[in-house]
Parts: C-alpha cells; structure tokens; sequence
C-alpha cells in the first residue's frame, strides 16, 4: 500500500507561497524552468510605467532621448508631419 501523503508545515507554506510569487514557469527546451519574474511597478513593466509617469526632463536626464517624442505626443497631442 503506498504512503499517505504528510500535509506541508506552515513554514513550508509559507515559503511555497513566495517562491510562487517571485518566480513563474516557462518551458525551456521541452522542459519546465522556474525563473524570476520581471520587476513590475504597480502591476505595469517598468518602461511602461516610466513611459506613462516621467515627464521630458527626467527623460532627457537619464538619457532616454527615444522616449522623449513619445512623452511629448502624450502631453501636447500627436505633431503634424507636415509641420
């Protein structure tokens, strides 16, 4: 007759319950690899959320200088091509 299954500790829960929130599966080579999970802030990805929240300066600061016309777009509206 096989062994019944023990119940996992609490501790053994816990830490069960935070590496399920820090790591996620993705299939690598036919096979199921827990790896980290990108950093998030608010639940956005983090160029996302800077997109959304920076304004010019701090993008010229950081050195950002492609993200600029975006931020510009979402401030003053698309530009003209023509213009």
């Amino acid at each position: 007759m096989a062994k019944p299954k023990r119940k996992l500790t609490p501790a053994e829960k816990a830490a069960k319950k935070r590496r399920r929130e820090a790591t996620m599966i993705v299939f690598m080579n036919g096979k199921q690899k827990r790896v980290p999970r990108p950093p998030t802030i608010d639940g956005l990805p983090v160029d996302e959320f800077i997109l959304r929240n920076a304004d010019s300066v701090w993008l010229h600061q950081n050195e950002m200088w492609e993200c600029i016309d975006e931020a510009m777009d979402r401030v003053y509206g698309p530009r003209d091509p023509g213009t």
